[in-house]
């Protein structure tokens, strides 16, 4: 698995790391991460029942997923979240440390990416860099800059 900081810093993308302790709920991160500038984002993978394709779908921590909307958008009739067995295969990831950075790990860059406009347009961010005891601050730019990097199908969507 590459590591995450290594690839942003070859690829001239900035960041500020933080250290936490573990965090596995919102509440964790509203205890562990006040001090952390910018908006957090929440990481959901999730399977095609019928399809079989994945999507990570990023949002706002603070805001809350509409699958039945997110099902139709993607073209899906029936959605899952994706089990640990499916974050391990394809992104070499455990539960709890998902972030858009895992892409890095997706091989086969057979991952769509969803992501809300709403947090797209934020203007510091900040995600787990594929560990939950640390957090990477970073500006809209360079995440956009991270994203041109990646050869998944990504869109833009409003949840």
């Amino acid at each position: 698995m590459p590591d995450v900081e290594e690839y942003l810093k070859s690829n001239g993308i900035e960041f500020v790391r933080h250290e936490h302790p573990a965090i596995f709920t919102m509440a964790d991160e509203e205890k562990y991460c006040p001090h952390i500038p910018g908006v957090a984002g929440k990481n959901l993978v999730i399977k095609g029942k019928k399809t079989g394709r994945i999507f990570l779908v990023i949002l706002a921590t603070a805001k809350r997923a509409d699958l039945k909307k997110f099902a139709k958008i993607a073209g899906e009739s029936k959605i899952s979240f994706a089990g640990p067995e499916i974050l391990r295969e394809k992104l070499d990831l455990e539960p709890g440390s998902v972030s858009p950075f895992g892409l890095i790990n997706d091989k086969n860059h057979e991952i769509f990416v969803y992501i809300d406009k709403e947090l797209y347009e934020t203007d510091l961010l900040n995600f787990h860099p594929n560990i939950n005891t640390a957090s990477l601050e970073i500006t809209k730019e360079m995440f956009r800059k991270f994203l041109e990097l990646l050869q998944n199908k990504i869109e833009i969507i409003e949840l």
